[in-house]
């Protein structure tokens, strides 16, 4: 595999930061859960057409009948990851959304085990208890504070799961094409799930106020092109497990944002399992034989 002209690490970091404002922006726009995901994907795909129908288009050639399989099952669970995870948003805090929404290691460890054979160490499947035992803190807090704000917790696991799906079938995609043309192609499969859904849901494509089409356009921008894009130029050089431990710091720029945007304030329950939850996940960082496999493909 070719050597990275830049170490991974340094768009991984960009995109974390990055996609820190989705929830908040999410938040500011004055639009259903559906609409929301709509624009922020048919805006991205606007702003890399150009790029790609320029330099780019020729690389469909490229791609076999798995590869367009795939596609579609990425673009179609990124749909759904963002109908239901902006739909948690509604429900619950920021914070508790985008930790649970980030716990994507627990189940890419499952994804790789089952469709790719790589072997789960016990020290992989003892962060993951630990993560799990945070999230389970932090849910019941949640109930506590009211059943709208667990069921919005739930949303954000299964948006988490969809996510997670979204980059294990991707990467395989992504190793042969460039990023403009996976990004070109994935988003419109995304965009036209969308669209579909919206309809047939009776949600509304408009008018809205200015300020929310600037908040559907900061969505693709930032989150979009800025965050999942550079996830997936990093892909082609890490595995799905350095992109969901990656994220996982995503929590903390949401909270701080949300606490002075939003006045959101944490309970005990989430700043705790929060913590577990970290603590669990970076403990697979920590994993020797992780370590080195990832440091092999990126180097």
């Amino acid at each position: 595999m070719e050597k990275p002209p830049i170490h991974p690490f340094i768009p991984i970091i960009i995109g974390v930061i990055s996609i820190s404002f989705s929830a908040i922006f999410v938040k500011l726009a004055e639009a259903e859960s559906g609409a929301i995901a709509f624009y922020r994907m048919l805006f991205s795909v606007l702003i890399i057409a150009p790029a790609f129908f320029k330099n780019h288009v020729h690389e469909l050639k490229m791609l076999y009948q798995r590869d367009w399989l795939f596609s579609i099952i990425a673009g179609i669970f990124l749909a759904f990851h963002f109908i239901l995870w902006f739909e948690s948003l509604r429900y619950t805090s920021v914070a508790s959304s985008t930790v649970l929404v980030t716990m994507q290691p627990l189940f890419a460890f499952a994804g790789t085990y089952l469709f790719f054979k790589e072997r789960l160490t016990m020290q992989a499947i003892l962060s993951g208890i630990i993560a799990i035992l945070g999230s389970f803190l932090i849910s019941w807090g949640d109930f506590n504070i009211s059943g709208s704000a667990l069921f919005g917790d739930l949303l954000a696991l299964i948006a988490c799961v969809l996510v997670t799906g979204y980059f294990l079938f991707g990467q395989e995609v992504r190793k042969r094409i460039s990023l403009i043309t996976y990004t070109m192609v994935v988003y419109s499969i995304s965009t036209i799930c969308l669209f579909f859904y919206v309809l047939l849901k009776g949600e509304s494509f408009g008018p809205y106020p200015f300020s929310t089409w600037i908040w559907f356009l900061l969505l693709a921008i930032l989150p979009n092109l800025l965050g999942h894009s550079l996830f997936n130029w990093s892909i082609k050089w890490v595995s799905a497990n350095v992109i969901s431990i990656a994220i996982l710091f995503e929590p903390i720029g949401a909270s701080i944002l949300a606490l002075f945007i939003f006045g959101e304030k944490l309970i005990a329950t989430q700043i705790i399992g929060g913590i577990i939850v970290i603590i669990g996940i970076m403990l697979f960082v920590l994993d020797i034989k992780a370590l080195r496999n990832f440091f092999r493909k990126s180097n």
